[in-house]
C-alpha cells in the first residue's frame, strides 16, 4: 500500500483565507485582502498588521521559511500601497484611470497634527516658535515638547513628504542586503535598509539623504533607493536588533559585501601585541614598584626567620647564643641575606 501524498501547502489559501480561483501570486490588494484601489492609507496598514500578526505565529514552526518570504510579500504589498507615487504606477498597471487634471495637496505636518486631533492651533504655533528659536525641524519640536510621540511626528511627515510611513516593529529587513550595506554606513546616516522591491531599494530613513549616500547605496546593492519614513528611535533600535543577530548568525560582518562571502571567510586572528616595560611615572610603573616593594618586604622577614629555624633545627645547643641564635646561621647569615633582598628590591635603579 502506498502512502498518501502530501498535498502542497498554498500560504495564500491556507493561511490567508485567499479562494484558488485568485491568480498566483495574487495582486497587492488581494494578498492584503483590500478592495481593488483602496485608497485609505490607514485601512491598508491596518489589515497589514493583522495579517502580519497572523502570518507571525508560523515563524518558529516547520514553515518558518514559507512564513518569511510571506512576510516579505506583505510588508511589500502594503509600503507600495502607502507610497502615493508608487500607488499610483501599480494602480495603473491594473487598469486604473485617474483625472491628471485632479492635482493631489498633500497636507503639511502641521495640518496633519491639528486635523488628527491630537494637537490645537495654539499649541502648534507654540511648536514652531520654539523650533524657528532652536533651528528644529517642526517633527523634532514637536516631539522635544512632547507634545506628541516620535512616530507619530514621523507619520505627519511622511504625509507632507508623500513618502510611505514604517512601523519598523512589524518589519523584518533582508539579511542579504544588510550584508551589503555595512553597520557603520547605517549607523553614520540613521538609515535601515530594508529590501529590494521592483528594481529598487526599500530605505527607512529619518532625514533627506544625500546624494552621495544614494550613490553608495547603488553601488552596493546594484539598484536605486526609495526613502521610507521613520522615526530616529526606530531606525536606531532596528541598526543594532537586525545588525547584532545577522552578525551573532554569521551571516555579516562589519564590512562584508555579500552574505555568502561572510559565511565562508573566518576572521583572521590578531597577532597580540609583545608589552614592553611600563614607562616610568606611569599608573602601570607605580603598581610595578608597589608590588616589587611588598614582596621584597616578605623577603626581608623570610631573611631572618629562615636563618633562626635553620638554627634551631641543625645547630647543637653549644654553638647558640641564648638558646636561640648560632653564629653561623643567624648571625652571618641573616645580614647577609638581608643585604641582597634590600639591595635588590628597595634601591632605586
Amino acid at each position: 500500500m502506498g502512502g498518501r501524498q502530501a498535498v502542497p501547502l498554498d500560504v495564500y489559501k491556507d493561511w490567508l483565507g485567499i479562494p484558488e480561483d485568485i491568480p498566483r501570486p495574487p495582486d497587492h490588494y488581494a494578498l492584503l485582502r483590500l478592495v481593488r484601489f483602496e485608497d485609505d492609507v490607514q485601512k491598508v496598514r491596518g489589515h497589514y498588521k493583522k495579517l502580519n500578526e497572523h502570518v507571525r505565529k508560523y515563524a518558529t514552526g516547520t514553515y518558518q521559511v514559507e512564513s518569511q518570504e510571506l512576510l516579505n510579500d506583505l510588508a511589500k504589498a502594503m509600503l507600495c500601497l502607502t507610497d502615493p507615487e508608487r500607488k499610483h504606477d501599480y494602480d495603473e498597471g491594473l487598469g486604473r484611470e485617474f483625472d491628471e487634471n485632479d492635482e493631489l495637496v498633500r497636507p503639511t505636518i502641521a495640518q496633519t497634527l491639528v486635523r488628527s486631533g491630537g494637537l490645537s492651533r495654539d499649541q502648534m504655533d507654540e511648536a514652531k516658535d520654539f523650533a524657528e528659536r532652536r533651528g528644529l525641524s517642526l517633527r523634532d519640536a514637536v516631539v522635544q515638547m512632547k507634545l506628541v510621540d516620535a512616530e507619530t511626528a514621523a507619520e505627519a511627515l511622511a504625509i507632507e513628504l508623500g513618502l510611505p510611513y514604517v512601523d519598523l516593529e512589524q518589519l523584518t529587513p533582508d539579511d542579504s542586503i544588510l550584508a551589503k550595506i555595512p553597520r557603520n554606513v547605517a549607523r553614520r546616516n540613521t538609515i535601515l535598509p530594508l529590501f529590494v522591491d521592483d528594481d529598487v531599494l526599500l530605505v527607512a530613513c529619518v532625514d533627506e539623504p544625500t546624494h552621495d549616500l544614494e550613490d553608495e547605496l547603488r553601488l552596493r546593492v546594484g539598484v536605486p533607493m526609495r526613502r521610507l519614513i521613520a522615526s530616529p528611535l526606530s531606525v536606531n533600535q532596528g541598526i543594532a536588533r537586525f545588525y547584532s543577530e545577522i552578525e551573532a548568525a554569521g551571516e555579516a560582518g562589519p564590512e562584508v559585501g555579500s552574505a555568502d562571502s561572510a559565511k565562508t571567510k573566518k576572521p583572521k586572528k590578531k597577532p597580540k601585541k609583545r608589552k614592553g616595560p611600563p614607562k616610568p611615572g606611569s599608573p602601570e610603573a607605580k603598581e610595578a614598584q608597589q608590588k616589587r616593594r611588598q614582596i621584597g618586604t616578605i623577603l626581608l622577614c623570610w631573611s631572618v626567620i629562615l636563618p633562626v629555624v635553620l638554627d634551631q633545627a641543625l645547630l647543637p645547643d653549644s654553638v647558640k647564643f641564648f638558646d636561640v641564635f648560632g653564629f653561623c646561621y643567624s648571625l652571618f647569615l641573616s645580614p647577609v641575606l638581608f643585604f641582597l633582598v634590600f639591595n635588590s628590591y628597595f634601591r632605586r635603579k
